[in-house]
C-alpha cells in the first residue's frame, strides 16, 4: 500500500516553516521505526535556514494507511519564536494532508514506436549514408528521443529506449509535483485548534493530546443541582 502526504506551513510565517522541517524529521523517524518505506517526493525550502515551506512524501508498507491517518490534520507547536524573540505568540500550526494519487500506467513495449533515420552532424561519410540513428516515440504521450551515439543501429535502439524511459519518468515526476501543488493550493489556510499532535519547546518534545472532560462534568453537576432545587 502506498500513501502520499503533504506537510505544509500554509500561509504561516517563518516559525511555521521551521515546524514543518521538524515534523518532517519526526515523520521519517517514526516511519523508519515502523519499517515503512518513505520517499521524499518534493521539498520547498523556506526563507530561513533549516526551514521548509512544504514537503510531500510517499509512504509504503503494510501499515502505511494507519500510519498516515495518525498524522493527518493540524499539528501544533508550543514554543518561543527563534526568529522574532520579542514576539509573544507561543502557538504555531501547520497542516498534514493526504494527496490523492494519480494513476500511473506501466510503459509497454507495444507503446513505443521506433524509426530509423540518418544521423546528422559530424561523423564522416559512413554516418551520413547509413540509417543508424533511432528515434523512439512513446505513442500515448508523444514523448520522443533520438539516439545516434553509435554506428550500430541495435546499440542506438537500446540507448533510445533507456533515454525514453528516463524522460517518461521525469515527466511523471513533474506531473506529480504539479498535482501536489494543485491539491494543497486549496488548503493554504491551516486550521487552528483540534491538533492531532502537539509538540513543545526547542527540543520539539511530543505532548500527549488529551481531551478534558472537566467542563462537561461540572456542567452536569450544575444541571443536577438546579433540578433538585
Amino acid at each position: 500500500m502506498e500513501k502520499i502526504v503533504q506537510i505544509t506551513a500554509g500561509r504561516g510565517p517563518a516559525e511555521c516553516t521551521w515546524v514543518v522541517a521538524q515534523v518532517l524529521k519526526k515523520v521519517l523517524e517514526e516511519a523508519e521505526d515502523q519499517n515503512l518505506d518513505v520517499v521524499l517526493l518534493q521539498r520547498e525550502k523556506g526563507e530561513e535556514n533549516g526551514t521548509i515551506e512544504t514537503a510531500s512524501i510517499s509512504v509504503k508498507g503494510k501499515n502505511a494507511d494507519m500510519f498516515v491517518k495518525s498524522w493527518i490534520g493540524t499539528i501544533q507547536w508550543i514554543g518561543q519564536s527563534q526568529f522574532r524573540k520579542m514576539n509573544k505568540r507561543k502557538n504555531w500550526f501547520i497542516g498534514i494532508f493526504e494527496i490523492e494519487q494519480q494513476k500511473n500506467a506501466v510503459v509497454s513495449e507495444n507503446d513505443i514506436q521506433y524509426q530509423a533515420m540518418r544521423s546528422s552532424g559530424a561523423g564522416g561519410q559512413h554516418v551520413n549514408k547509413v540509417s543508424s540513428a533511432i528515434r523512439a516515440t512513446h505513442i500515448p504521450t508523444g514523448i520522443a528521443v533520438v539516439a545516434m551515439d553509435s554506428r550500430s543501429q541495435h546499440q542506438n535502439k537500446k540507448l533510445a529506449t533507456e533515454r525514453l524511459l528516463k524522460k517518461i519518468e521525469d515527466e511523471k515526476l513533474v506531473q506529480l509535483k504539479n498535482h501536489v501543488g494543485k491539491q494543497w493550493g486549496n488548503q493554504l489556510n491551516v486550521e487552528r485548534g483540534n491538533p492531532v499532535r502537539v509538540f513543545t519547546g526547542s527540543d520539539f518534545k511530543k505532548n500527549k493530546v488529551e481531551k478534558s472532560y472537566k467542563g462537561t462534568r461540572q456542567k452536569l453537576k450544575n444541571d443536577l443541582r438546579n433540578e433538585n432545587n
